[in-house]
């Protein structure tokens, strides 16, 4: 049996300080318009919130459930949509909101698949991001948190077998035998 050994990556204080910034900048881009926050869960949905109650423009949610992982720590590759968007996006200003981004691909299908929906604008911003493990080359990310190097990361909405999402803060997960 395998011991799960967490490591801060990013302290809460760390985190907090850069939503606020990110606050401060997506509330500039877009001030004087109203602004369409997709949650991308489970994940997503901390830093959502926090994001959120720091966006000065009038926002409104929606949520989608999107999976590649299962239980591993390796993207399978497969996107499967386990929840779709409830609204149109038709004429809104629409920001992707993600905890992480790895290899791009399911966040590249979800971006081909928004944009057929005929969005004002799509733009994304992630906590996180791996940029070296990218795979695919159609995610920009307009709002960047972090880039952090290939580790499997857990934390503030990122899971490890659906554990860990509680933690405050941002940590790296190693393995020991028990």
């Amino acid at each position: 049996m395998k011991k799960e050994i967490i490591s801060v990556l990013l302290k809460e204080e760390e985190i907090d300080q850069r939503i606020n910034e990110l606050g401060e900048m997506i509330s500039r881009d877009y001030e004087g318009k109203s602004l369409h926050l997709i949650c991308v869960m489970k994940g997503g949905v901390f830093f959502t919130c926090e994001l959120a109650k720091r966006i000065t423009v009038p926002v409104t949610f929606d949520f989608m459930y999107v999976s590649s992982y299962g239980s591993g720590t390796e993207s399978s590759g497969i996107v499967k949509i386990v929840k779709d968007l409830d609204e149109t996006l038709e004429n809104k200003d629409v920001l992707i909101v993600e905890d992480i981004i790895d290899t791009g691909r399911t966040l590249s299908h979800l971006i081909k698949m928004l944009k057929q929906r005929r969005p004002a604008s799509l733009e994304i911003c992630s906590l996180l991001d791996k940029p070296e493990r990218r795979l695919v080359d159609d995610v920009k990310v307009k709002y960047p948190g972090f880039n952090i190097p290939n580790e499997f990361v857990v934390g503030y909405g990122l899971d490890y077998d659906q554990k860990y999402r509680n933690l405050p803060y941002i940590g790296t997960v190693s393995f020991e035998e028990a």
